[in-house]
């Protein structure tokens, strides 16, 4: 295996090389975010489908992501691929001294709140003045906000609960309605804000991760209305001239039609 991480370095090393690729010579990390999240994603599609071959591709690509980056890095002199491996397999040895030294740990929770403590000391974190600091603002929203909540859940600070959770649900919505009532647009938008915010608590306490949930939502969806394209399709109409009521009748075709949980 090494043999042929070696040779992926060189062959990466190479592309941006003298006589390399004009593309890849002018990559710099900043142009090539977008590749790195789209590689993410679609290696999030290959799993969900259990695709092995596909995870197997997709984590090729990821590959060549963390590789290029590395070696732009190498080529500003500012760190290898090797500091890059020293410093996972550091860290990695560094938050398990349940495994890799003489600490205790009996459950999940323990293992869980050592390694915060442990991540609060390294070097680095020294300007993280609040617990809810270094949560990437990139993140997806539903998946930040859960991340936050969980963080300050480790102090305390959360519902002992369901039953209050699924109450601040339904305040939230009452504001919301009113907001719109009143038609105060902005602060539609925050009460919307705090529903989401609220769901995501509730999806928590229940084990489930909002994100997941409303991406098998979108992809249900998604799988529901080609199904009613197919119909008019079938039937020589476009869907464009369709009324409501009858693109509505084929809708509730679909819910028997397509499984409820997208593959």
């Amino acid at each position: 295996m090494s043999q042929e991480i070696d040779r992926f370095i060189e062959i990466i090393a190479r592309l941006r090389g003298p006589g390399g690729c004009p593309w890849d010579r002018e990559q710099t990390h900043k142009s090539i975010l977008n590749c790195l999240l789209d590689e993410t994603y679609e290696f999030f599609e290959a799993a969900e489908r259990d695709n092995d071959e596909k995870m197997k591709e997709e984590l090729g690509d990821l590959l060549l992501q963390v590789v290029l980056h590395a070696q732009i890095a190498s080529e500003r002199e500012a760190f290898t691929i090797d500091d890059v491996a020293r410093g996972i397999n550091e860290k990695i040895i560094r938050r398990h001294p349940h495994v890799f030294g003489n600490t205790k740990v009996s459950s999940t929770g323990e293992v869980l709140n050592n390694w915060e403590e442990i991540k609060r000391k390294e070097k680095g974190m020294e300007d993280r003045k609040y617990i809810v600091d270094g949560v990437p603002e990139a993140l997806p929203a539903l998946f930040r906000a859960e991340k936050v909540q969980r963080r300050v859940a480790r102090v305390g600070f959360d519902w002992a609960d369901l039953k209050p959770v699924l109450d601040k649900v339904e305040e939230e919505f009452g504001e919301f309605r009113e907001s719109l009532e009143k038609g105060d647009q902005d602060n539609a938008m925050e009460e919307l804000g705090d529903i989401l915010f609220a769901l995501v608590n509730v999806a928590r306490h229940n084990k489930i991760c909002a994100e997941d949930a409303l991406r098998m939502t979108v992809k249900k969806f998604i799988k529901r209305f080609r199904y009613i394209e197919d119909k008019y399709t079938g039937l020589g109409k476009d869907i464009r001239q369709a009324p409501l009521e009858e693109m509505d009748c084929f809708w509730e075709e679909s819910k028997k039609a397509v499984k409820s949980t997208p593959e």
